[in-house]
């Protein structure tokens, strides 16, 4: 079964971010890191999916998860 797309709005200084990060190298699940503290335009897109925390997860290009949830995310990118 093929993965779903996942990218993960992050910060330099947020402990969740890497967190997050590191679960889900940890589960082989590849993903798009998208600083938030380097691009204004990630900034934007942040807050297009009205969201104004970070970690925040799309996956597949359209569920938004906002927080640490590693295990719901994980699910996520593999369909469940």
């Amino acid at each position: 079964m093929a993965m779903r797309s996942v990218v993960v709005y992050t910060t330099d200084t947020c402990p969740y971010c890497t967190m997050l990060k590191d679960f889900l190298n940890s589960q082989e699940v590849p993903f798009e890191e998208r600083n938030v503290s380097r691009n204004p335009r990630w900034v934007a897109e942040l807050v297009e999916l009205g969201s104004r925390g970070v970690p925040t997860t799309v996956i597949g290009g359209e569920e938004v998860v906002v927080g640490y949830q590693p295990q719901r995310i994980l699910g996520l990118a593999l369909g469940n």
